[in-house]
């Protein structure tokens, strides 16, 4: 052998020793926890929640930099109720799924199915949630059992997780709700899908509460229940380009129940198209509520053969209360602006609001709306005090409604016209 080959020799044996050291610094060091590499089997059938434990243990207790656990492509892997728990050492944990999780075949193989959460987050700062994999929660056989909601799991439930990123996944058939984002400060989520049957019960897409700082982008939402709904504890939520129906439409609340204090603030909707929706932008409160649901626009809205494209309901009562209104939820300052589409329902716009607080600083422009059918739509109006540049939309509306002695206005839409462009 000459000094050349077993100079190259040498050279290709100490290249591969360091690629071998690096793989292996990597993998105990914490860059990337493959799952298979703790016992995941990856066929469908096999158990895994183990060793999702386990990996997740490793990567959480790695210190340094984003820690990986990774869910590879091509393979399915069936968890039973796991909770992924925080604090974590490192700075940013990353969930890279490629892979499919599975929920068990039906409400007979969960080990725990009465529990209120089948993949939770808990507790860890710098959470990253992407990939191009999906989650399938299989809620029908939670739906044909007709159970309550509070006895159904959210597929995704993610608690106490300041700067969340979730990205690119895909969440199918949540037994009920696909995502819970509560009580998390600063949150970006964009590029996700959520789908379930129209009548699944109670399957909203992200429910979010006493959380701030949210940015939900770019997504498409089709399900059961309300695509987006913002719950008591909630501000500064921006909502933009998203996909929403069939389902109930992006909702703030509902708000007060059992006389609670709510308390929701700075919420923009924005660039969102409602597709056959039972409702589009809506505001929610129960009767003998307290607090307050303020700062909050939905601009710039494309409407398709939506029921009620614009409501605001304060008439959510228990039963045997339905008399008794000794407070509410003070809505005030509210706008809608550039509506444009069509509905399926006679009265396209309700503002049912309280006599107690009225609905106060309600802007509405820019509304061209018409019925799929090609009738004229209309307007309802109880106890709503505000303004519109289009005078003739709104005069009887907004003049009438601040007497608390008027309690309803119905006007047609057919004078409306677009005043303000949105971009």
């Amino acid at each position: 052998m000459d000094f050349h080959h077993r100079y190259f020799t040498m050279e290709s044996i100490l290249s591969i020793s360091i690629l071998i050291i690096f793989l292996c610094f990597g993998l105990v060091n914490g860059q990337n926890y493959n799952v298979f590499n703790f016992g995941a089997k990856g066929d469908g059938q096999t158990d895994d929640s183990k060793a999702f434990v386990q990996a997740w243990n490793a990567a959480c207790g790695g210190e340094g930099d984003i820690k990986t656990l990774l869910i590879p492509s091509d393979t399915t892997f069936l968890l039973q109720p796991i909770v992924f728990q925080g604090p974590c050492k490192s700075s940013s944990i990353k969930v890279q799924l490629n892979g499919v999780i599975v929920a068990p075949s039906n409400i007979g193989a969960w080990s725990s199915p009465s529990l209120h959460k089948w993949i939770g987050f808990s507790t860890v700062s710098g959470l990253m949630l992407v990939g191009s994999g999906n989650i399938n929660g299989r809620g029908s056989s939670f739906w044909e059992q007709n159970l309550k909601a509070s006895q159904r799991p959210t597929a995704l439930h993610i608690s106490k997780c300041d700067n969340l990123r979730i990205n690119g996944i895909t969440s199918i058939d949540s037994p009920k709700n696909h995502i819970s984002i509560r009580s998390c400060n600063t949150v970006a989520i964009s590029n996700i899908n959520l789908f379930a049957p129209e009548k699944s019960p109670n399957t909203d897409g992200i429910d979010i509460s006493n959380s701030t700082n949210i940015n939900i982008f770019d997504s498409a939402i089709q399900t059961g229940d309300d695509c987006i709904a913002i719950n008591s504890g909630s501000s500064n939520i921006n909502i933009t380009g998203i996909n929403c129906g069939p389902g109930h439409g992006i909702s703030v609340g509902s708000l007060g129940a059992g006389g609670a204090e709510a308390a929701v603030s700075d919420i923009q909707v924005t660039h969102c198209t409602f597709n056959q929706t039972t409702n589009g932008a809506r505001i929610k409160t129960w009767l003998g509520g307290q607090g307050y649901a303020r700062n909050i626009s939905f601009e710039d809205i494309t409407l398709i053969n939506a029921k009620n494209p614009i409501i605001i309901d304060q008439q959510y009562a228990d039963k045997g209360h339905l008399d008794v209104e000794e407070s509410a939820v003070a809505i005030s300052n509210v706008k809608y602006v550039g509506f444009h589409g069509t509905t399926s329902k006679k009265n396209a716009i309700t503002l049912k609001c309280s006599e107690t607080t009225h609905c106060k600083d309600v802007t509405m422009d820019g509304i061209n709306i018409t019925m799929a059918d090609g009738g004229k739509p209309k307007i309802d109006c109880q106890f709503v005090d505000g303004k519109s540049s289009d005078t003739d939309l709104m005069r009887d509306c907004f003049k009438n409604t601040t007497s608390s002695q008027s309690r309803m206005s119905v006007k047609n839409l057919s004078t409306f016209s677009t005043i303000v462009a949105v971009g």
